[in-house]
C-alpha cells in the first residue's frame, strides 16, 4: 500500500505499514523524503536566482539587442534606460483574469499588472520576467517577457506555452494599455524563451505572416504584434564568435563548470559589462548553487553505485573522485551501527 503527499505541484510517494488497524509511513523511507524535498526546494531556489540574474538591466539590454529589431547594432549600455521602471521578477499571474489588478485612485478605477496578491495568488503560474520598453521614438512601447527554462519540457511542446504566453500578453492588455475598441493601442509584444542544456545553440524568430490566397488587398493592421524568439543554449559554452556571441554570454551565465572568478572575467573582459555588487552576488550565488547541486548529483551517482555492488576503485574512476572523497560521502550515508 502506498500514499501520496503533495509538495510543491508535485506529489511524494512513500509506503504505508497497517498496524491495529492504523496506517503508518514506512519510516525507512524518510531519508528519501527528505531528499526529495531538499531537490525540489533547491531546484526552486536555483531558478528563482536564474531569473534574478537575467533580470539585472544590462543583462536584459545584451538581449534586447540581439532580438528587438529596433534594437539592433545598439551598445546594450545605451539600451539599458529604455527600460522602464524595474522588471516584475515572478510577480504577475499568467492566469487569464489574474495578470490585472483594479483599484480605484482619486475616485478613478486604475488597472494595472497585479504585483499585490501575491499570497493569495500563492502557487499560480507567474511569468518569470516581464517589464515594459520605450522605444526611441520616445512615445512607443513594447511589453517584453523573458522566460528560462533548464531544458526543453517533455511533458508538452514548448512552443505551444510560448504561444499562451505571447496571446496573454497581448489580451491582458485591454483595459490597461487600450479601452474599449481601440484596437489600435494594442502594443507589441515579445516573448523570449531561453532554453539550457539543448543539443545546439540556436534561436528562432516566430510571427504573423500574411499569405496571400486570393486576389491582392492590404488589410489594414500589424503583423508584428505577436513575436516569439527561442534561444537554445548547448551544454558547453562556446568559443567567443559575434554569430554566438549572446549565447556565450547565457551560458557563461548559467555554466556549472566555469567559477565566478571565470565567468567575471569573461563579462567584464568580452563584453565591457560592469559588474556592480548586485550583478556579482547574483552570479556569485548562481555559482554557489551550481557547485551544490553538481555534488548533490555526484553524491547520488556514489551511493547508487556503492549500493548496486561496484568496488571502490570502480566507483572512483567513474565519477573523478578521489578514494577518500568516495569513502566519506558513503559513511556520511550509512547508518551508524551500535
Amino acid at each position: 500500500m502506498r500514499g501520496h503527499v503533495p509538495f510543491g505541484g508535485m506529489a511524494l510517494t512513500f509506503p504505508i505499514i497497517k498496524r491495529g488497524g492504523i496506517c503508518l509511513v514506512d519510516m525507512s523511507m524518510d531519508k528519501e523524503i527528505k531528499n526529495t524535498v531538499n531537490a525540489a526546494a533547491q531546484d526552486a531556489q536555483y531558478d528563482d536566482r536564474a531569473k534574478r540574474l537575467l533580470g539585472n538591466k544590462i543583462i536584459l539590454a545584451h538581449i534586447l539587442v540581439k532580438t528587438i529589431d529596433e534594437f539592433h547594432g545598439m551598445n546594450p549600455e545605451d539600451v539599458v534606460p529604455y527600460i522602464e521602471g524595474e522588471p516584475f521578477i515572478s510577480m504577475i499571474p499568467v492566469e487569464p483574469g489574474l495578470t490585472n489588478a483594479v483599484k480605484e485612485e482619486a475616485g478613478r478605477r486604475v488597472v494595472g499588472m497585479n504585483t499585490e496578491n501575491a499570497e493569495i495568488n500563492e502557487g499560480l503560474v507567474r511569468f518569470d520576467i516581464i517589464f515594459y520598453v520605450r522605444m526611441k521614438d520616445g512615445i512607443s512601447q513594447v511589453i517584453i517577457n523573458v522566460e528560462a527554462q533548464k531544458d526543453e519540457p517533455t511533458s508538452y511542446h514548448i512552443l505551444n506555452r510560448a504561444i499562451f504566453y505571447v496571446s496573454r500578453l497581448v489580451s491582458s492588455q485591454k483595459e490597461r494599455d487600450f479601452v474599449k475598441t481601440n484596437y489600435n493601442d494594442i502594443k507589441r509584444v515579445f516573448s523570449i524563451w531561453i532554453c539550457m542544456n539543448m543539443n545546439e545553440n540556436c534561436m528562432d524568430y516566430i510571427h504573423l505572416s500574411d499569405d496571400k490566397l486570393l486576389g491582392s488587398y492590404s488589410w489594414k493592421g500589424r503583423l508584428d504584434l505577436l513575436n516569439i524568439v527561442m534561444i537554445g543554449i548547448s551544454k558547453e559554452v562556446p568559443e567567443y564568435d559575434e554569430k554566438y556571441e549572446l549565447h556565450r554570454l547565457l551560458s557563461t551565465l548559467f555554466s556549472m563548470k566555469l567559477t565566478m572568478d571565470e565567468k567575471i572575467n569573461i563579462i567584464k573582459t568580452e563584453y565591457n559589462i560592469p559588474v556592480n555588487d548586485k550583478l556579482r552576488k547574483d552570479v556569485g550565488d548562481m555559482c554557489n548553487l551550481s557547485q551544490g547541486i553538481r555534488e548533490n548529483a555526484i553524491a547520488e551517482v556514489i551511493i547508487n553505485m556503492h549500493n548496486n555492488g561496484f568496488t571502490l576503485e570502480q566507483i572512483v574512476l567513474a565519477t573523478g573522485r578521489s578514494v577518500e572523497e568516495v569513502m566519506a560521502v558513503i559513511k556520511k550515508e550509512e547508518p551508524v551501527m551500535a
